[in-house]
Order: structure tokens, then sequence, then C-alpha cells
């Protein structure tokens, strides 16, 4: 039996000026992801992350390689691929109720209203918006406008959700209160996550494994590096792991040493298919 997502030597160039050779931003990007996992990526910037996830989304497409979803190739974009984006991204002239709802609509055609504003509020109380309803975007604050997207992003029950560093914008307080709730809106509905993020603590936090991926020009997944600390967490206890100082002083070193080392450029990334498992239970 396949896995539920398959991505199968991807590669993204673009042409060079003149006689200059293509410019190659990654090359040779392989990776799989389960049904109801949590998977971040973490890299440089320019290493593609963002290209990944919009080839992911159907809003790109690759030079070259695969990606599958249950067994079926992606082409173009899909209501079984939710995006949420750093920006936002709400219709300004609906309530924050109306632009879940407007999702929630488009999902299931032959729903009534009712049900569609039903459905629709239960994901705005998730992420703790209850008597925000009628609020437009402009009478929301940053961190209450990216809850919206990310409650309508779970409402309309994407079979894989892309998250494009959604807390990115976000001070630190706020951030940690909307990643305890997409804890929680994620553990009811085991939906399959793919995030990009910056944050190593974060990627800690919310994923069962963190892909990582080297330097640019070329770059590639090099490491699959497995979270090993059990769930629920929450941010106060999971620094008592054991595993935790393990596992991010293994993700720092990777960022400050060795994505330069394993970038495409300097290895020949064809001779390894999979990324590297890194296992750092105690």
């Amino acid at each position: 039996m396949g896995h539920f997502l398959e991505v199968q030597g991807l590669k993204k160039s673009y042409p060079g000026e003149g006689k200059a050779p293509d410019a190659v931003i990654f090359d040779h990007v392989n990776f799989n992801i389960e049904k109801g996992e949590f998977v971040c990526v973490i890299g440089h910037s320019g290493c593609g992350k963002s290209t990944i996830l919009n080839i992911l989304a159907g809003l790109d497409e690759a030079s070259d390689g695969f990606v599958f979803m249950n067994g079926r190739e992606v082409a173009g974009p899909s209501l079984d691929r939710g995006v949420v984006f750093q920006n936002y991204s709400l219709l300004p002239w609906r309530s924050a109720l109306q632009n879940i709802m407007f999702g929630v609509q488009a999902r299931w055609k032959d729903w009534s209203k009712d049900k569609v504003a039903e459905h629709s509020r239960k994901y705005l109380e998730l992420v703790g918006l209850k008597g925000a309803e009628n609020r437009k975007p402009a009478e929301l604050s940053g961190g209450m406008r990216q809850r919206v997207s990310i409650a309508r992003a779970f409402a309309t029950q994407p079979q894989l959700l892309l998250l494009d560093e959604p807390f990115g914008a976000l001070d630190a307080l706020t951030r940690g209160v909307i990643q305890e709730e997409l804890i929680k809106i994620w553990s009811e509905s085991k939906q399959t996550v793919f995030m990009i993020t910056h944050d190593v603590d974060e990627a800690i936090l919310l994923s069962d494994r963190i892909l990582l991926m080297s330097n640019g020009p070329k770059a590639r997944v090099a490491e699959s590096v497995e979270v090993t600390i059990p769930r629920p967490r929450n941010r106060t206890d999971i620094i008592h792991h054991d595993d935790y100082y393990k596992i991010r002083n293994h993700l720092v070193d990777f960022l400050v040493n060795r994505s330069k080392e394993l970038s495409g450029e300097k290895v020949d990334a064809s001779e390894q298919d999979q990324p590297t498992v890194v296992n750092l239970a105690s």
C-alpha cells in the first residue's frame, strides 16, 4: 500500500539569461507523508520551501518530478487541498463567519444555509473566536484574522492542509495561543498537515516529523527528523522531556552548519532517494 502523499524527484528551475545556465532552486526532492501526519519543513530562505508548498497546492508547476496524493497525480488546485498563507487572504467585505461559510459552501454545494452556518460556527469557536462572528477583517487583530484563516481551512476538511508560515507575522504571545489552538483542532480532525516554519521550537511542538532542507541552489530534503516526544504536548512541558534538547540541538546544528555542507551543489543528491531518517529518542 502506497503513502498518502508521495513526492518524487521534484525539481524547480528558471531559465538563465542569455547563455547562462538554468537557475536550479531545488532538485531531487523526495519525501512521503502518511495520512493524519503533521509534518513541518525547515530550511533557510531561498531553498524553495514555499515553492514546494505551492506545487503541492497545485498553484505552481514543477520543472520535473511528480506529486501523488492518494495514488493520483496532483495537477492544479483542488478543494482536497487547503492552504493558509502568512497574510490571512480573507475577503474584506465579509464577516469572520461569512469568510468561513464561503469556503464551506464551495465545498458542500448541496448543504442548506443553516447547516453551512452551524458547521462554520463550530470551527470559529474552536479557534477561540466566539463572539467575533460578525466582525469584518478590518475590525480584527492580525492574530484574530489568522485564526479565521485557519478555521476556514480546517472547516472545509481538505485531505491535505498546507500552512505557509501561518504565524510568522504574529507576536510571540499570540503565536503561542494559536499554536495550542492549532494542536487542539488538528487532534480533533486528524487532517494531514504540511507546514513551513522558520521556528525550531514551533516545529518540535507541532509536528510528528521535521523535514530539513539543505541550502539552495539545488536544495533538497536531506533529513527527516522524528519528534519522539509523546502527545499531547504543550509549550511549557515539552522542554522538560529528555529528547527535547537533543532534537533542538540537532535542528540548530543542521541550520547553522550542515545545511550548507549538504547542499545539492556539494553532494550528488541523486544518489540518495529518500532523506536520512533521524531518531534521537533516549
